[in-house]
């Protein structure tokens, strides 16, 4: 075959195998857009899969529990009443000052009051200050601002009191069993004495709440997210661990104080603002008073050093 032919053969091929592909994409309907939704790059999830847990957190059951008690404590605790909260995450073991200062460096924490102690009468502040205690000089809104930057807020009160007392309506996060300093918890120390300081998170394993957690009896008060409320079961959301708006507490607290009715909300003064609820505990509250049903209250400003935190989320 010469040249040329061969050229107009191979050119009359081409012109085929187009016309045969035209067709078949008539055949097949028209290609497929840029509006088409791509193929996604990652897998996505199931419904119902379960998540891997943070490491340094514990969840807590979501159900219905008994908070508060009868005949036992201040009146602000009583009296004992159902409870319901949903599934939640609460972190293993206290804020500690290593873990805060993190925050610190990242520049989204304030630095903790560095002169707590001194102004406590309760020695060196170096004593509280080991990388493992638990952050102490630290107010609410520093609280706030550290479990923020975890991705994770403050327990409210009621969380706070199920992941303590579970369903069994327990005295303390261990059990029923009497307060035991050696094996339990970090309490009973007397401020400024020789080693009446808090003690590394996690160092009462016995001592742990029904879920895991450690320390919720002793060591340091936790801030919580909700105002005190010294009405909160009384009130339209009790079952639901809903405390009253400010506004309604402000009312409260002005009866209480009308009425002469100081010990009402316990040893501290009836307040006169909205302050913020804190549990379980530090190393200097006497073991009789380590009650999981136990409520104090401070102004939200406060940095002291028997007052830290823990960090919740929601499941």
């Amino acid at each position: 075959m010469s040249e040329r032919a061969w050229q107009r053969t191979f050119a009359w091929a081409c012109a085929a195998l187009l016309a045969g592909g035209a067709a078949a994409r008539a055949q097949s309907g028209p290609a497929p857009t840029h509006d088409a939704e791509p193929a996604p790059s990652e897998p996505r999830p199931v419904h119902g899969e379960v998540q891997a847990l943070p490491d340094d957190m514990l969840p807590v059951p979501g159900g219905t529990f008994t908070m508060g008690a009868d005949g036992v404590g201040e009146r602000d605790e009583q009296p004992a009443h159902s409870v319901s909260v949903p599934d939640f995450l609460l972190d293993t073991t206290e804020v500690s000052n290593g873990k805060y200062l993190e925050c610190v460096a990242a520049g989204a924490c304030k630095p903790y009051r560095d002169d707590v102690a001194r102004g406590f009468h309760a020695g060196p502040e170096a004593d509280f200050r080991a990388a493992q205690q638990p952050v102490v000089g630290v107010s609410w809104f520093d609280a706030v601002a550290y479990c923020a930057f975890r991705g994770k807020r403050l327990p409210r009160e009621a969380e706070w009191e199920r992941a303590a007392r579970a369903d069994d309506g327990r005295k303390y996060a261990w059990g029923d069993s009497a307060p035991d300093p050696e094996q339990l918890a970090c309490f009973g120390r007397k401020v400024g004495a020789k080693g009446a300081t808090t003690m590394p998170v996690a160092s009462y394993p016995l001592g742990r709440g029904p879920y895991g957690h450690f320390d919720l009896t002793g060591n340091v008060w936790e801030w919580t997210a909700d105002i005190y409320d010294p009405m909160a079961y009384s009130r339209e959301g009790r079952d639901r661990g809903i405390p009253g708006s400010c506004e309604q507490v402000l009312e409260s607290l002005a009866s209480l104080r009308k009425a002469k009715r100081q010990g009402y909300t316990g040893s501290n003064p009836i307040p006169t603002s909205c302050e913020r609820a804190l549990r379980g505990g530090a190393f200097n509250y006497p073991g009789a008073a380590l009650r999981a049903s136990n409520r104090v209250h401070h102004p939200p400003g406060w940095r002291m050093l028997v007052a830290g935190f823990r960090c919740a989320r929601d499941r």
